[in-house]
């Protein structure tokens, strides 16, 4: 996809699924941007310093490609972040302020994570991937799964995410605990769950899921004597961040049998590397962090992406994130 005026050079970020220029209408940058699209990953930290050196802009596809101050202070000539989402902990926002660099987001789809959550939690429990692959192979049944009614879900967190899983977990007949470092016993009530201490919540689920942001506060929040409290034939599902979880801790508690199983859609490393342990442990149920991929999500994102572009050019930036509007766009 290409502008047919070159001078603003545009770089779209890890369009993996290479449907961009599908989702939003890029024609509106006609004349005003040079757009270039890359659809896999920069590898190395390197080799994103060469990719992005001609780029006065890059659309960034949430935290597959970080910004942190090294890589914004080897870029001297990029002008704008656009990100989608509302947040993106891989932007140094500091030094892109201190840079002159701008910085904006956008909204996304509310359904999107929680739905991918549910259907990883409900795949984990009754065993699908096993189930899938003894089907396509020619056989037959393989495993004795579990029903959710009557359970307990127990909810790291219960913001907008949380909350659509309480309810979820609601009409499933499960039961619902809560916990997070600001969550009252008031508020997790409003949306049907009780509070409880951490700690309880992990000794009495049979499923706990998180929903929580990463920061200082939950990075290894869940480690290897969080995970000793939980019951030997609980799930862990995590769709949030996966530094959330120590992930060596993890895999020891699977593979001595202390868990009975994990639901993940995030991780360390992203792209998850072909020969970690996630990828062939019969425990784990996974997907390759596409909580927030579907097609609703990438429409309003990119469309928004589009317009913020506009807007930058303009002279007029919107959805800032930080204190990042000190460059005045040419």
């Amino acid at each position: 996809m290409s502008a047919s005026k070159p001078g603003f050079r545009l770089a779209i970020l890890d369009d993996y699924q290479d449907v961009a220029s599908t989702a939003a209408d890029w024609g509106a940058l006609r004349g005003r941007a040079d757009i270039t699209v890359f659809t896999g990953p920069a590898t190395k930290p390197e080799t994103t310093l060469t990719r992005l050196a001609p780029f006065d802009a890059v659309v960034a596809m949430r935290e597959r490609t970080p910004f942190d101050r090294a890589t914004i202070e080897a870029l001297p000539r990029l002008r704008l972040i656009a990100t989608t989402g509302a947040r993106n902990a891989a932007i140094d926002l500091d030094a892109a302020r201190e840079r002159g660099v701008t910085v904006c987001g956008t909204g996304g789809a509310s359904t999107a994570t929680p739905e991918l959550a549910w259907a990883l939690l409900q795949s984990a429990a009754r065993h699908l991937p096993a189930e899938f692959a003894s089907f396509r192979s020619g056989g037959w049944q393989v495993s004795v799964g579990r029903e959710l009614s009557g359970r307990t879900l127990g909810l790291l967190g219960l913001g907008k995410i949380g909350q659509a899983m309480a309810r979820y977990a609601r009409a499933f007949g499960m039961d619902v605990l809560a916990w997070s470092q600001n969550l009252t016993p008031d508020r997790a009530a409003e949306h049907g769950a009780t509070w409880v201490p951490k700690e309880d919540l992990l000794r009495r689920s049979d499923i706990v899921s998180i929903h929580l942001v990463l920061s200082e506060r939950t990075r290894g929040l869940i480690g290897a004597a969080e995970l000793a409290l939980m019951k030997p034939d609980a799930i862990l599902v995590n769709t949030s961040r996966g530094p959330i979880v120590e992930e060596a801790a993890l895999i020891a508690a699977l593979r001595e049998d202390r868990l009975a199983g994990a639901a993940l859609d995030v991780f360390d490393a992203e792209p998850l590397p072909a020969v970690h342990p996630f990828r062939t442990m019969g425990k784990v149920t996974a997907t390759s962090h596409i909580g927030y991929v579907s097609r609703e999500n990438y429409r309003q994102m990119y469309g928004q992406t589009v317009e913020n572009i506009l807007h930058f050019l303009d002279g007029r930036p919107i959805r800032l994130l930080g204190d990042t509007a000190s460059w005045p766009a040419k």
